[in-house]
């Protein structure tokens, strides 16, 4: 993905795999679109009211495509109502049951999340395939490690890059022979290695667009760390289209992880990144209850902002000439303000997160401006 900074900062330079893009929903994922978040709603889909609101607060932290379980008949019966409901496109989750995939297909659904294989006979997986061409749907083949089928695990003797690889494709060449071709691939463990590697391999032999994401990648703060070196490993290869990261906490949690991901990474830009240091005995302000509660105060904001919270004039300075906005402590209760780079004026510790927060909306409010008056002259 080109940053600008290609002249002068060619390490920064991530050239992404050229996959064909398909459509899900009115997101393009694949070629040159940005690379979509997405997450997987856990409340029971039959509940189409709780995960209807489970939905909005994940469409609120940005997310760009939501999966949804449809197991059971009542769960595809609720789903007409949950793809009316959202802003964002639904992928129905099937595994077995051929009819609920046709089901989903019917109400709504912009992604069938399945394995063709799992299906059942070539003509179910026919009407299946029917049902998504009809109705614009893409479908999502989806391995992983942990339900291989039974020939791979004893011609490999265990789940290994190969077999899941070998999985994907023939999986892939029923939808080929089907002639249906607008469909991604996921090959997911919860071995960050073997993730890692069914992925480059499965990269270099086919051309359809690549879902990323570590598999079971457990709670919130060990799975970030297993997701991000996974994921971010691949993305840095220029390997993956779209990332939904499987953390053992709320689908919110999984969007914000997502975006963290992308943004250190120069891959997506929403929302407020903030540079902070770890904190020492030289900080002239509680830097790690500061940032907390920047992050906190500040996670409505979608403008791509850059913002530098640092405890003292040591690093603050060096940090503030390339963001946004900043912080520095100065001591003796007051810290320098950075606009644009430049140091702007004195603040006190106490009167610094409020202060902090306007400035933010402020530049947020004035970004959201520019772009309307842009889009209004592009349209005129």
């Amino acid at each position: 993905m080109a940053t600008g900074l290609e002249h002068i900062r060619p390490w920064r330079t991530i050239v992404r795999r050229k996959s064909r893009q398909i459509m899900v929903g009115k997101v393009a994922v694949g070629g040159d679109a940005p690379i979509s978040v997405q997450t997987m709603t856990n409340t029971p889909t039959p509940d189409a009211g709780a995960t209807i609101d489970q939905i909005r607060r994940c469409e609120e932290v940005g997310v760009d495509i939501i999966r949804v379980s449809c197991p059971d008949v009542e769960s595809t019966a609720a789903l007409k109502t949950i793809v009316r409901a959202a802003k964002v496109p639904i992928v129905a989750d099937i595994h077995f049951h051929y009819k609920r995939a046709i089901e989903a297909a019917e109400a709504g659904a912009a992604c069938l999340r399945i394995n063709p294989g799992n299906i059942g006979s070539a003509e179910r997986v026919r009407e299946v395939v029917n049902a998504a061409r009809n109705n614009g749907c893409s479908i999502r083949i989806g391995v992983n490690a942990g339900s291989l089928e039974a020939d791979l695990l004893e011609k490999y003797g265990e789940p290994c890059p190969e077999a899941m690889v070998e999985s994907a494709l023939d999986h892939a060449r029923i939808l080929q022979e089907l002639d249906f071709h607008e469909f991604k691939i996921s090959v997911k463990a919860s071995d960050t290695f073997l993730t890692v590697a069914a992925y480059q391999a499965l990269s270099e032999a086919i051309d359809c667009p690549l879902h990323l994401g570590v598999t079971e990648a457990g709670a919130a703060r060990s799975g970030t760390v297993k997701s991000a070196i996974g994921i971010g490993s691949l993305l840095w290869a220029g390997i993956g289209d779209t990332i939904r990261v499987s953390l053992s906490a709320e689908p919110e949690e999984e969007v914000r992880v997502g975006y963290d991901i992308l943004k250190s990474l120069g891959l997506r830009t929403r929302g407020v990144n903030i540079i902070a240091c770890p904190s020492c005995a030289r900080q002239g302000f509680d830097v790690i209850r500061t940032v907390e509660a920047l992050e906190s105060r500040l996670s409505h904001v979608s403008e791509p902002i850059s913002l530098s919270i640092i405890g003292c004039v040591v690093n603050g300075p060096g940090e503030a000439l390339y963001t946004d906005l900043g912080f520095t402590g100065g001591g003796k209760g007051a810290g320098m303000v950075y606009m644009a780079g430049k140091a702007h004026h004195k603040l006190s510790n106490d009167d610094m997160i409020e202060h902090i927060v306007e400035l933010v909306e402020a530049k947020a409010e004035e970004m959201r401006a520019a772009k309307a008056e842009e889009e209004l002259a592009t349209a005129s």
